[in-house]
């Protein structure tokens, strides 16, 4: 496969780097920063061209004559939403995928109700502030979770959630579970990582204080399974968000029906906006890292506080302040990736990186197989993936086929299966697997996805 990739920030390196290590895949990068495209080149083995990606020009040099795949990842709109328009009509690239992240592309409709991206012929648009938005919105709705991701239009949930005494499960052998939840409530643990080494949980295994326990239960049953891990706590009701940018407006409009909201923002006539779009959020004009304006909130009071503007540096220093003037929880948007291994699990609460999470859905998109959603995990060591399963016995390695019967690769891990409003838990060994099930993996070593694709793909006779 021959792809084009544009911009070679954290977004377009690190899947770059993805799809290089692919067989058959030429990867092209085109970018206006020398010193990237020289670091990038050194370590990927992937042809790298200083230049505008859009240009047609530039396009044109780097093959898209005959290219298969445009992926316009640069920290510009504009650049991307045009090359996109180019590869469509000038050069026939068949798939196009745009990095959009103003909101005035996204929102905007036209009197055919069609998206004002669709008349750039854009095949998927990826927008990280909706993305994060998502993330930080299921995050907030189950306290103490460090990460919670949506699998098959949310009809299930994977939680990941430190294991804390009073926890019904806790210093107690998980095939004990069965004592506690209510009948027809069932559910996945499907790994514990203790002192960051991963355990691949069986019925013998005993949860302890302080383990990272990843599970999967249908989404009306995870508040019943939180309780297994962590003693009942209060939900969240009082939100603090330092930053009024997108993200920061998007999850204020989101929450502020179910919770108390206060945004606070530095700029005035930004703060002016805010006040007026939003209806019951409490809009401060001032500095998050002000402790006068802080403790004068009620920071002691907040329940969840979100560092959430563009600037890594002041995101952290407003989180720690908050931390130590009492607020319960902190959850950080730090978009360095050096930043990120430092900080989390620290003082901070939770880290959200806009990079891994938008990776994670730029995946989606060009892994071989019907996958619907990649989410990377554990800073992108492993990942939580949802595939499709089509076909009959015939063209498929996994239709028709019990759960017990496969052998799945080592280190991918079957968590659940949907068909329907169904959820089948992934310790259901007899389960049988039909066409148009969903099923959701675990994959500890990232190594062992190309064994699973082949899995998933369909034989030729799939296709008559």
């Amino acid at each position: 496969m021959k792809i084009l990739i544009l911009g070679s920030g954290q977004v377009g390196s690190t899947v770059a780097q993805e799809l290089a290590s692919l067989p058959g895949n030429d990867v092209t990068i085109i970018d206006v920063n020398e010193t990237a495209l020289q670091n990038i080149g050194s370590k990927l083995d992937v042809q790298t061209l200083l230049g505008n990606g859009a240009s047609p020009f530039m396009l044109k040099r780097a093959g898209a004559e005959d290219a298969d795949l445009l992926l316009a990842l640069t920290r510009s709109d504009e650049t991307n939403i045009v090359a996109c328009k180019i590869a469509a009509d000038v050069f026939n690239i068949p798939s196009r995928i745009a990095r959009v992240r103003s909101t005035d592309y996204l929102d905007y409709l036209t009197e055919e109700e069609q998206s004002s991206l669709d008349i750039f012929d854009i095949t998927e648009s990826i927008s990280p502030e909706e993305l994060v938005t998502e993330r930080l919105a299921g995050l907030l709705s189950y306290t103490s979770a460090l990460q919670v991701l949506r699998f098959a239009d949310d009809k299930a949930r994977m939680v990941v959630v430190q294991a804390r005494k009073g926890g019904l499960l806790v210093d107690k052998e998980i095939s004990q579970i069965n004592q506690h939840l209510p009948e027809g409530v069932d559910c996945q643990i499907c790994a514990i990582y203790r002192n960051n080494r991963l355990i691949v949980p069986s019925a013998q295994t005993v949860i302890i204080e302080g383990d990272e326990v990843f599970f999967v239960a249908g989404t009306e049953n995870v508040k019943i399974m939180m309780r297994e891990l962590r003693p009942t706590e209060q939900r969240n009701r009082r939100i603090m968000i330092a930053g009024g940018g997108n993200i920061g407006y998007r999850l204020a409009k989101q929450l502020e029906g179910d919770m108390d909201i206060k945004i606070i923002e530095y700029n005035k006539s930004r703060a002016d906006w805010l006040a007026e779009h939003l209806d019951s959020t409490l809009v401060l004009l001032g500095s998050a890292t002000d402790e006068t304006l802080l403790e004068q909130e009620y920071i002691d009071e907040i329940d969840v506080f979100c560092a959430l503007t563009n600037d890594d540096e002041n995101n952290i220093m407003s989180s720690l302040l908050a931390k130590n003037l009492g607020a319960k929880r902190v959850i950080t948007i730090v978009n360095r990736s050096s930043y990120v291994d430092l900080l989390e699990g620290n003082k901070i609460d939770i880290v959200v990186s806009p990079h891994l999470v938008t990776i994670g859905s730029i995946l989606a998109h060009i892994r071989r197989g019907d996958v619907v959603a990649v989410h990377p995990l554990r800073r992108g060591t492993a990942e939580a993936i949802e595939v499709v399963v089509h076909g009959d016995k015939q063209t498929s390695a996994l239709v028709g086929r019990r759960v017990s019967e496969i052998k799945w690769p080592q280190g991918c891990h079957f968590a659940a299966l949907v068909r329907g409003d169904e959820v089948v838990m992934g310790h259901k060994e007899d389960a049988e697997m039909a066409d148009g099930d969903h099923i959701i993996f675990f994959v500890s070593r990232r190594r062992v996805l190309r064994e699973l694709e082949k899995l998933i793909a369909v034989k030729m006779g799939f296709f008559g």
